[in-house]
C-alpha cells in the first residue's frame, strides 16, 4: 500500500479504543498487514523483526498454515457450542486430556478461558471456593508481589503491583496484599546479614502472612519469571523457600505461568526450573502461539476433590460463554503438536543463549545496566550511571523508537527492554536483532 493508503487507515482506526489506551502513545501506529515467520508487514512497505512475538505469545511465528487449515478445518465441523454443564465437545476434551499431567504430575483438571486475566480471576475465586469448602471461609486474601503483572479484569487489576494499571479505576478490590518482588539487580525489601535476596523476598511473603492473619490469606500468586514488570527472573533458592512457606501456612500457590508457559524459558512450565509444584496454574498467550482466543486454569487433584464432593448449593458457579472453545482448543491442539516436534524448549534454550550473548555483548554501552532473562526472554535494563543502578526509562523510550526505525520491535517496560521473539527464530534472525539494537544504540549514545 502507499504512504496515504497508511494514513488512512491510521485515520479510521481512531474509531476503535486499543488496550491501555492513551492517544499520546498512539498516535503513530503501525498498520500490520501480515506476517511470516519472525516478521511484520506494515501498510507502508516496512518490515519489522518482531523481538516481542506479539505480546509475548506467536511462539511458532507467523503464518503457520497447520494452524490456520486447523481452525479452518475445526470451524467447519463445529466453531462453537456451549461448554457448560451439561454438554462438551471434542476438542476441548481431546486439550484437556493433552493437559491432564503435562505441565506438572497432578495438575490433572483444567478450565478453559478466552485470556489469561479471566485464568487469573478465575484462580482468585477457586482459592476462595476451595478455603470455603474446607470450612474456613476466612481465608480470601491474596497475596502478589510489587511490579507483578497478572491482567485486566477488575481482580486481576489490583493483584497486579503496577500503581499506574490501578489509578484510574479504584477504589481498589480488597483482599490484595502486596509484598517485594525477588529482583536481584535491585531488590526493593531489607535484607538481613547472610541473607541472599531468595531468602529477604521469601521470608517478605512470610512476613506478611504472619502480619495478616494465616487465617485470612488464601493464597499467593507469582509469575515463575516477571514479564512486565521488567523481565525479573529470581535467585534460585527463592520458589523452593516460597513452596514451603505456602506448605506451612496452609496457603494456596497460583503459578501465573501466562508469559513463561508452553517451552517460552527452556522448560515447558517455567517453575520446572526450580522443581517445584504449584496448586493452581494458570497459562494463555503461547498455547495457541496467538493463533486464537484461549487460555486456562490447571488445579490440583486436592482442590479438584472439593468439587466433586460438593452439595449442589456449593457448586463452583463460575464459566465465560468460550470456555472450552471448539475451534481454540482445536488450535491449541495443533499448536502444541508443532511445539513438540520442532522441540521449542530446546530451541529456547540454544536460541536464548545466542540472544544472551549478543545482548551481553552491548554492555559496551554507557547505559546498559543489567541483562537477563531465562530461554528466549530477556530484559535489558537501561541506566543513567552503572554504578548507581538509576533507571532511565527515558532513554529506554528512545531506544525503543530508534530500534523501531531500525526494522525490531522490543517494548519498553519502565528502564527495561523487553525480548521474547517467537521460538521458531533462526540464528540469523537472532544476530539481526542484535545487529538492530546495536544501532539503535549507537545513534542516541
Amino acid at each position: 500500500m502507499s504512504t496515504q493508503d497508511n494514513a488512512t487507515w491510521i485515520e479510521k482506526d481512531y474509531k476503535q479504543l486499543h488496550p491501555t489506551y492513551h492517544p499520546k502513545s498512539h498516535a503513530n501506529p503501525l498498520v500490520i498487514e501480515r506476517g511470516e515467520g519472525v516478521w511484520l508487514h506494515t501498510a507502508d512497505g516496512r518490515k519489522i523483526l518482531d523481538g516481542m512475538a506479539g505480546l509475548w505469545n506467536v511462539n511458532a511465528g507467523y503464518g503457520r498454515e497447520e494452524l490456520a487449515k486447523a481452525a479452518y478445518d475445526q470451524m467447519k465441523e463445529l466453531a462453537f457450542t456451549s461448554n457448560f454443564s451439561g454438554m462438551t465437545n471434542l476438542p476441548s476434551i481431546q486439550l484437556a486430556d493433552k493437559l491432564a499431567g503435562f505441565a506438572y504430575e497432578g495438575l490433572n483438571t483444567t478450565f478453559f478461558t478466552s485470556g489469561g486475566s479471566e485464568a487469573n480471576d478465575s484462580a482468585f475465586k477457586t482459592a476462595r471456593y476451595f478455603w470455603k469448602r474446607k470450612g474456613k471461609p476466612g481465608k480470601y486474601k491474596v497475596i502478589a508481589r510489587n511490579g507483578a503483572y497478572h491482567g485486566i479484569t477488575l481482580a486481576a487489576t489490583f493483584a497486579t503491583g503496577l500503581e499506574k494499571y490501578k489509578t484510574m479505576f479504584g477504589p481498589a478490590v480488597d483482599g490484595f496484599v502486596h509484598i517485594p518482588a525477588p529482583n536481584p539487580y535491585r531488590y526493593e525489601g531489607d535484607v538481613k546479614p547472610g541473607e541472599t535476596v531468595g531468602q529477604a523476598a521469601a521470608r517478605a511473603l512470610e512476613e506478611a502472612i504472619l502480619r495478616e492473619g494465616q487465617d485470612t490469606v488464601a493464597a499467593f500468586i507469582a509469575e515463575p519469571v516477571m514479564g512486565v514488570g521488567g523481565v525479573i527472573v529470581p535467585p534460585a533458592d527463592y520458589f523452593p523457600l516460597v513452596r514451603a512457606i505456602c506448605d506451612k501456612y496452609e496457603v494456596l500457590f497460583i503459578a501465573d505461568e501466562i508469559i513463561t508457559g508452553f517451552g517460552r524459558t527452556g522448560e515447558w512450565f517455567a517453575l520446572k526450573h526450580w522443581n517445584v509444584k504449584p496448586d493452581i496454574l494458570c497459562f494463555a498467550k503461547a498455547i495457541t502461539s496467538g493463533y486464537a482466543p484461549l487460555g486456562g486454569m490447571q488445579i490440583s487433584d486436592a482442590i479438584r476433590e472439593t468439587m466433586e464432593t460438593a452439595a449442589d448449593t456449593e457448586a463452583w458457579m463460575t464459566g465465560y460463554t468460550y470456555s472450552g472453545h471448539a475451534m481454540a482448543c482445536a488450535v491449541g491442539l495443533k499448536n502444541i503438536e508443532i511445539m513438540e516436534r520442532e522441540e521449542y524448549p530446546k530451541r529456547a534454550r540454544e536460541m536464548g543463549k545466542r540472544l544472551f550473548d549478543g545482548l551481553n555483548s552491548l554492555k559496551e554501552f554507557p547505559f546498559v545496566g543489567d541483562v537477563r532473562g531465562l530461554g528466549l526472554v530477556y530484559g535489558v535494563e537501561i541506566v543513567s550511571n552503572k554504578e548507581a543502578k538509576t533507571a532511565d526509562p527515558a532513554t529506554t523510550t528512545r531506544i525503543f523508537k530508534a530500534a523501531q526505525e531500525h526494522g525490531l520491535r522490543t517494548r519498553p517496560l519502565g528502564s527495561t527492554l523487553a525480548f521474547s521473539p517467537p521460538l521458531s527464530i533462526a540464528e540469523d534472525e537472532v544476530d539481526e536483532i542484535i545487529k538492530r539494537l546495536g544501532a539503535a544504540m549507537d545513534g542516541i549514545r
